[in-house]
């Protein structure tokens, strides 16, 4: 029994905000604006809102039959009217949007300007494919601007945008692929990481050979000399751009219109698409852009999450596009060339907001402080954390060795399935190690028992979300029944998010992690299911289980439990292998660290395996409650 069980409480260091901070907080006072919001949330959500443009506004603020939820109900927009013509509208056409520092030094700027021409063309461009309003186009590229340019230009023609990690192997896109239908697929011919040129192509080849609504492949060729294409299949992402037409209206969306499909990796088998809406995300990427992450006017800021993920989405592209602020990024990881590089690139570029994963944080722990020393900090307003929970060892270091104490750093909790920030705290609000804060107006949220009933301060509990917000995902794509199991349970009405928590007197939450069968490792969920298809699916695999196991660095690494093919001998190069078939079915993320053979796995009397069990076990410590354990 851990210490917040017994409801024993820890020990909490808490940091004031200096008085500079107050200039920066978001609201004059928390709780003031909290109340507020619980007043009269259709006026709250109303209020934001209305700092967009709409082509019409809405006749009703939201619609809740639970558990599904329509916001500003009629409403037309275009996110892409909002992420550029706006700013364009407002005296912003010549300033920077995005700054891109590729890892061999080059750079790329593009103006509010440029990247609204381009985006037009590029829009046009997708039409002649015969892309249009509602269909879906596949991205799989790296983090280059063309990325930017490519979903924008989606959301302009009104088409649906799912982006794929280019981390992911060729059978992990392919079910993106084909779960979502996709019509085009916009890749490159490589991506560069660590110096070396990363094939693909061949991998976008090998994942459409069993996907039949696939009509077109778009390249962007990076390479020299350039990749061959095939012909009338696949086009050059350049070529088609320039015959393209360059002025492109956008397209009159619903509020309700699908913007984008983005899939997180499911607890049973196939991954999970997420379905976000264009009027209620739009409002909540902006809210928290504005609010959470405090970005102003003259910031360069810098979220250095890929855009395949919900983070790259809403807070590195979404989100800053919305309040016309200017964007850093980059193809550099974080040790490449040196573990410098990111301290070097905040210098360079004067980043004023910077918002990064905590594996990185205690990546950077490990080579102490003479690295981030050597380079000149003092741009930095603001500092974020995002992925997982930021350890109280990590927020210490960020705060102090990269900060220097004068930066408020705010931890945010949030899903793919959310959309957009629900928990964190506010600038200006006291800081307290370890602990993500409070629930951010317009969010309620609470700490619960397996019932519903909201549980004591410092006890163990389910983070549960209980009213619905804008930038909620409307639905899991053509699995009605999945959705309906975040909100639905015999015990329960309200959103489950599967992390576990406790609380704090002053309400303050600490996410103590997943109570489900994902693994979070670098900040990227990695569901069970997936990993231990991939090893059952190699000949000399029999069944297979697959568990987090917590890491310094990475948070977890993934340990896999494998009883093998009777008559299988267990050699080193078999393990090595099961670890390249699996690198090869859903990519070097989701390849596990460690490998045990077991001769039979602890299942339920039904066959379902209690992975809790063997997490226990390898953790030392007692599994519970195992009276469905099948002897």
């Amino acid at each position: 029994m851990t210490n917040s069980e017994a409801g024993i409480r820890p020990e909490q260091v808490v940091y004031c905000p200096p008085a500079e901070y107050r200039e920066y907080a978001p609201f004059r006072d928390y709780e003031s604006a909290y109340q507020n919001y619980l007043k009269d949330p259709d006026g709250f959500w109303r209020d934001i809102a209305s700092d967009l443009l709409w082509f019409r506004q809405w006749d009703k603020v939201r619609e809740w039959e639970y558990p599904f939820a329509k916001w500003f109900i009629n409403a037309k927009l275009n996110i892409t009217y909002n992420c550029l013509e706006r700013h364009l509208k407002n005296n912003r056409r010549n300033k920077v949007a995005l700054f891109w520092h590729g890892e061999n030094g080059t750079k790329k700027i593009y103006t509010y300007d440029h990247l609204h021409r381009a985006v037009m063309q590029f829009g046009n461009a997708l039409k002649n494919l015969g892309v249009g309003k509602g269909d879906v186009v596949c991205i799989y590229m790296p983090t280059v601007p063309e990325q930017v340019v490519a979903m924008l230009a989606c959301a302009r023609i009104g088409a649906v945008h799912t982006v794929v990690f280019a981390g992911y192997g060729a059978s992990a896109l392919n079910q993106r692929i084909v779960g979502s239908n996709a019509k085009v697929v916009i890749t490159a011919d490589a991506s560069m990481r660590r110096g070396k040129s990363i094939p693909l192509k061949p991998i976008v080849e090998e994942a459409l050979i069993h996907a039949p609504s696939v009509e077109r492949v778009v390249v962007l060729r990076n390479q020299d000399p350039p990749t061959c294409l095939l012909d009338d299949f696949e086009v050059d992402f350049y070529e088609i751009m320039q015959a393209a037409e360059k002025k492109c209206p956008p397209e009159e969306m619903d509020s309700e219109d699908r913007l984008f499909i983005l899939y997180t990796s499911g607890t049973t088998g196939a991954p999970k698409g997420i379905v976000h809406t264009c009027g209620g995300y739009m409002v909540g990427a902006y809210y928290t852009t504005k609010y959470v992450l405090n970005v102003k006017d003259n910031d360069v800021y810098w979220c250095t999450a890929d855009p395949g993920w919900i983070t790259g989405h809403t807070y590195a592209i979404y989100g800053p596009l919305l309040l016309g602020a200017t964007i850093f990024m980059t193809e550099s990881t974080p040790d490449y060339p040196d573990v410098g590089i990111w301290w070097k690139l905040i210098e360079e570029y004067g980043i004023n907001v910077f918002y990064t994963a905590p594996t990185a944080i205690r990546m950077f722990m490990r080579y102490g402080e003479d690295w981030p020393n050597k380079y000149d900090l003092s741009s930095l307003r603001i500092l974020a954390s995002v992925g997982e929970p930021l350890n109280p060892e990590a927020f210490e270091w960020f705060y102090h060795v990269i900060g220097k104490g004068k930066c408020p750093l705010t931890d945010t909790w949030w899903q793919t399935e959310t959309g957009s920030h629900m928990i964190t705290t506010l600038v200006g609000e006291p800081m307290k190690p370890g602990f993500a804060g409070k629930p951010i107006p317009g969010v309620v949220a609470d700490v619960v028992d397996s019932k519903g009933n909201p549980v004591g301060p410092f006890q163990t509990g389910y983070l549960a979300i209980t009213e619905p917000w804008p930038s909620m995902m409307r639905y899991v794509n053509d699995d009605e029944e999945k959705y309906r199991s975040y909100w639905e349970s015999p015990n329960h009405r309200y959103y489950s998010t599967n992390d576990l928590a406790i609380k704090d007197d002053d309400g303050y939450i600490m996410i103590l992690g997943r109570s489900d069968d994902l693994i979070i490792v670098s900040g990227h969920n990695i569901g069970t299911a997936e990993v231990e298809s991939a090893l059952v699916s190699h000949q000399a695999v029999a069944e297979a289980a697959a568990i987090g196991k917590p890491d310094a660095v990475k948070g977890n690494i993934v340990k896999a439990f494998v009883i093998l093919v009777e008559g299988t001998v267990r050699t080193p190069k078999l393990e090595h292998d099961l670890k390249y078939h699996v690198r090869q079915t859903l990519g070097p993320i989701a390849v596990p660290s460690e490998i045990e053979y077991v001769d039979n796995l602890p299942k339920t009397r039904s066959g379902k395996i209690m992975r809790r069990v063997l997490k226990a076990k390898e953790m030392g410590v007692d599994p519970g409650d195992i009276t469905t354990l099948d002897e």
